[in-house]
Order: C-alpha cells, then structure tokens, then sequence
C-alpha cells in the first residue's frame, strides 16, 4: 500500500508537469507568430486541453485501452461510454498508480496531439473547423492510433513488438502527420513565398517563445518521468538524465549546424533543436545510456535544420517548426529504438518501420478527410482580408494587447 502510495504521487506530479507543458505550447506558438493572431492561438489552446480531457473522459480512455481479446487483430476495440467506477475502487488496479491517475495522465497526452496541429496551421485557419478537427481527431483518431501500442493493439503482438516508450510516434509523430496534410491543404500564409523563395515572417515575442520552450523541457520530466508508471529511482532517474541530455544535444548541435549554413546565430533554429533532441529521446528514454542519448539528441538537432530547409522547399508554410519537430524527430526517434541501447537490432528495426508506417497511413489518412470534407464545404481559410488584419479582430473582436497600437500588416 505504501509503495502503490509513493508511486501514485509520482504519476500525479508527472500529470501536473504535462498539464504545464499546454502553456509551454501556448507561449511558444504565440512568440512565433505574429502579434494580430495571439488570442485567436490562444483561444485555439484553451480549447484543446478543456474538450480534449471531456472527449477521453467519454470516449477516448475506454477506446485507447479496449482490452482486446488475445487473437483478435487488436485494431479497434471499445470498452464503453464513460469511466469505470468498479475498476477506479479497485486498488489492485495496477501496482504503480490508481484507476484514476491513469486517465487524468493519458488524458493529458491526448491533448498533446491536437496541439501540435494548432502551431503549424496557425494565423490562417477558421476556428470552426479548426475545433471540429480537434473533436474528430482527439475523440476519435488519437485513441485509436493509441490502443495499436499501449492499449495491446497489433503492434504490441508482433513477433517483435512496437516499441515507443512515452510517444515519440504515439503523440508526435500522429501529431505531426497531421499537421502536414493540415498544413499542404490550408496553403501558405500571404507574403511567406515571393517568387517561390521563403520569406520571413517574423514572431512577435522572441522572449515568449524561449520561455514556452523552458516551460516544455520542464514538462518532459513528467512526459518521459511518468511514462515510466512508477517511482523506481533507478528507472526514472536514468529517463531523466538521457531525456536532458537528448534535449541539450539537440540544441546545441541545431545551432551549430544552423550558424555554420546561415551565418548567424539563430535562437528559434537553437529552441527548436532542443524540442527536437526532446521528441528524438522519447521513444527509447528508459533505453538508453547517457552517450546515447547524446547522439540521438544531436542527430535530432541537425534533422531539425535540414527540414525547416526541406519543409521550405515544399512550398510548405509551418509558422512554428511544428511538423520539423514532431513528425521529423518523432521518426528518427522512433527508428533510434532499433539502433541504440537495449532493443538495438535488425528485427526491432524493422517493426519500427512497420509502427512509422502504420500510423501515417491512419494519420494521414483521416486528417486529410476530415480537413477535406470541410474545406468543400464550409471552408478552412479566412478571407484575404480577416488574414491580413489579423483573427484576432475578425474572429474574437479584441486585441491581445488593447494598450498597444497594432503596427503590422
């Protein structure tokens, strides 16, 4: 009783910690963009936590861990509307936490998804649809795309299994296919490609952004900290260590890589490598020796150049290096499992491989008919004019900032 106590402090701790992630993401989405759009990225967020927890409370929890039956393909299964109250008296319920520390952490993690999609589709994106995605996906799609791992699914039952430790695909990178097929179908912000060359659009609190992504780093003690289900010192500890040194690496090697192509010394390429070393360790934390995450992170942190550069050339429009971040270092973490540490091997490898695939199939899959759907019929996009102004005015009627003369276009 005692230990299930101490354990189940800990998981509660790690829940507060990623709850304090959404501001994390609140601050970084809007320090990268611009000042005309903040409340309408706020609202977005807001959002998301508030509807994200009331959609797993009701359908999500019981959908991600359906409890399939041994032999079935484990592809959708359902346990029923609402939360258990039977299991939740049941301190037997698992030796590392109660019924309810459960729910509150994943729920948690469920919201982590949608908001990935917010930073990159941000400043361009109508509301309505925009929320109606969120209930789609964080209902729905998220729980699903969950259950294939943590919830016993197929890719748990393979002859060697899926292996991501605390979500380097399970949250980012479902995140991040989303954000892309989101992203390619709402189109390029105004005045972001001139002649078919990327032009800055820069964010209007630098400060704000640094601080989220401090605020983020702190909140991955509980993301990768909790995914351990347990206080045991040894384990949580060493996730801890390898997850700030994946995060430092990431960083530092993002802006050593971004200063020696661009000649300058730029601190959003240095935030968002520290994101990505973060993302990059999350499937293998519990994994991997202090060297190793090390490389992981780094090799994160240079992914995270080249594919801002990459995403770019696309013509593709992400105002927050969401989709470098958390698809591109999500995938890199994810193969990583089966390069590094204690699953390092061929046929981990290749069931990585086969995980990746799986859900950019169903991620792409239903993000792109969900958006599609609406985008025929009643729109994705404000007008030229609501975008040029900014969403703040048209969709909320306020200023962020009502004592400061708004100065941009």
């Amino acid at each position: 009783m005692e230990l299930l106590s101490i354990n189940n402090v800990w998981m509660m701790l790690c829940t507060a910690l990623v709850f304090f992630m959404h501001l994390g993401f609140s601050l970084l989405e809007i320090g990268l963009t611009r000042q005309k759009n903040t409340l309408n990225i706020l609202f977005k967020n807001i959002f998301i936590i508030t509807v994200g927890l009331l959609l797993y409370c009701l359908i999500g929890f019981n959908l991600m861990y359906p409890g399939f039956r041994e032999g079935s393909l484990g592809i959708f299964g359902f346990a029923g509307f609402g939360l258990d109250a039977v299991a939740a008296a049941d301190l037997a319920y698992n030796e590392g936490y109660t019924y309810w520390t459960d729910f509150l952490f994943q729920g948690m993690f469920a919201a982590t998804a949608a908001t990935i999609v917010s930073g990159a589709v941000a400043e361009r994106i109508k509301l309505v649809p925009f929320m109606i995605f969120v209930i789609i996906y964080i209902g729905f799609i998220y729980p699903i795309a969950g259950s294939w791992k943590w919830g016993g699914g197929f890719l748990d039952t393979l002859a060697t299994p899926f292996y991501d430790f605390a979500g380097s695909t399970l949250v980012h990178s479902v995140g991040g296919w989303a954000a892309l097929v989101a992203v390619w179908l709402l189109g390029a912000r105004i005045g972001k490609f001139k002649n078919g060359k990327p032009q800055a659009l820069p964010g209007h609190n630098i400060p704000l952004a640094t601080a989220g992504v401090l605020i983020l780093w702190l909140g991955w003690f509980g993301f990768n900290g909790g995914s351990v289900l347990s206080a045991e010192p040894g384990a949580t500890s060493l996730v801890l260590v390898t997850t700030c040194l994946a995060a430092a690496a990431g960083g530092v090697v993002a802006f050593l890589v971004s200063t020696t192509l661009y000649k300058n010394f730029d601190l959003t390429m240095f935030l968002n490598g520290i994101l990505g070393g973060l993302v990059g360790i999350t499937a293998g934390a519990d994994l991997m020796s202090p060297t190793d995450a090390i490389l992981i992170g780094g090799i994160a942190g240079a992914i995270i150049v080249f594919a801002v550069a990459i995403i770019d050339n696309m013509k593709l429009d992400d105002p927050v290096g969401a989709i470098a971040v958390h698809l591109a270092c999500g995938i890199w973490g994810t193969l990583a499992v089966g390069i590094f540490g204690a699953k390092a091997g061929g046929e981990q490898f290749i069931s990585q491989l086969i995980g990746i695939g799986a859900y950019a199939v169903l991620c792409t899959g239903s993000t792109f008919i969900i958006f599609y759907v609406l985008k025929k019929t009643i729109g994705i996009r404000v007008s030229e004019k609501e975008e040029l102004e900014g969403l703040d005015k048209h969709e909320h009627g306020m200023n962020a900032y009502p004592d400061f003369r708004l100065n941009e276009h």
